[in-house]
């Protein structure tokens, strides 16, 4: 049996649903719905080949030849999909990228060996307009503001320890948002697979409860936030936490000086001319002569600098300060949660 169900309905069902992704190999890799499996009906080869024979052959030569394909696999497609159903109900979503042949075909197999097919109607590419219409809609947002060096992740955890529900933006985008933010962390994932990651955790989160988030710019490293999200975040309230900056240095050090030193000049260089020639090259010898806390000293006024001036293009919110003296991430956190909206406005703006 073969039923077609929406995006919204997918997303109630893939809870206790195997999700099958029938598209080839490099396309899961671009992007996909978190959760999915990968059972190609194509290899990436067959399909470029399958593809060039449409366009130079029509409809039918295609057909034939991605039937000669196909036509050996088939039992090894629901052998896969046995395998992942083993001791499981027989029941599955499927979807390619429109919702076409290559997701109905393997639909029919599926349903002929048994299993009763959801087919995800209009397939990847609604479920990419579905997301993106509703990103970061539907719940209300508290930001989390700070200069770098704050410790905003590390308070964000803290929250969520403290039962606030949170994203967190940095690790989803496998970067912390500066020129130095890849050092240490995984590859970044495509655009397009962060945006689908953005939406699974935002999904999950309870509509009544306010969402924490730390402010970001509109890129993080490689990725980019959604439109919608981003445009939600900088009409949200902010929280900001001002943390002397000797403090900020610290935790820097800590963060940073860590790593090879031509790692840390190799970044340095990406931000060299809006540091200017001269504080770059004080930057750069402090680095080679490992007095990192001198280097992140004269970064720190860079990224302050551009920290206001990014705060006065957002007019339409309202931004409290919360004043501490201590890195502490748990009193930071605790601090925040104790803030009231009558309290002063910060004087960016």
């Amino acid at each position: 049996m073969v039923m077609k169900i929406d995006a919204s309905r997918l997303y109630e069902l893939k809870v206790a649903l195997p999700l099958i992704d029938v598209r080839s190999p490099l396309e899961f890799e671009q992007g996909h719905i978190p959760g999915a499996v990968n059972i190609p009906l194509f290899s990436n080869e067959e399909r470029a080949k399958v593809g060039t024979l449409y366009h130079n052959a029509g409809r039918e030569a295609a057909l034939l030849l991605g039937l000669d394909f196909v036509g050996p696999q088939m039992s090894g497609f629901v052998k896969k999909l046995n395998g992942l159903c083993h001791h499981k109900p027989k029941e599955v979503i499927v979807y390619c990228w429109r919702g076409g042949m290559r997701s109905g075909s393997m639909a029919w197999l599926f349903s002929t060996a048994g299993f009763k097919v959801h087919l995800l109607e209009g397939g990847y590419k609604a479920y990419r307009a579905f997301i993106r219409e509703l990103s970061g809609a539907g719940k209300p947002i508290v930001v989390l503001g700070g200069m770098t060096g704050s410790g905003k992740t590390e308070i964000l955890h803290k929250l969520q320890e403290k039962g606030e529900q949170i994203i967190d933006l940095e690790r989803l985008a496998c970067n912390k948002g500066s020129v130095f933010g890849y050092l240490g962390q995984p590859v970044q994932p495509t655009n397009e697979q962060f945006e689908n990651d953005l939406f699974e955790a935002w999904n999950k989160l309870d509509s009544t409860k306010p969402v924490w988030i730390e402010d970001e710019s509109r890129s993080i490293g490689a990725v980019g936030i959604p439109g919608p999200f981003f445009e939600r975040m900088k009409l949200s309230p902010m929280l900001m936490i001002d943390v002397p900056p000797q403090v900020r240095v610290q935790r820097l050090v800590h963060e940073y000086a860590v790593f090879d030193k031509a790692l840390l000049a190799n970044a340095l260089i990406k931000i060299a001319q809006p540091l200017g020639g001269l504080v770059y090259n004080e930057a750069y010898v402090a680095i080679e002569e490992c007095r990192f806390a001198e280097a992140i000293n004269l970064v720190l006024g860079y990224y302050d600098k551009t920290y206001r001036k990014a705060l006065q293009k957002f007019v339409n919110r309202e931004i409290f300060e919360v004043k501490t003296d201590t890195g502490d991430a748990n009193i930071n956190a605790g601090l925040l949660l104790k803030t009231k909206p009558n309290m002063i406005k910060v004087p960016f703006l």
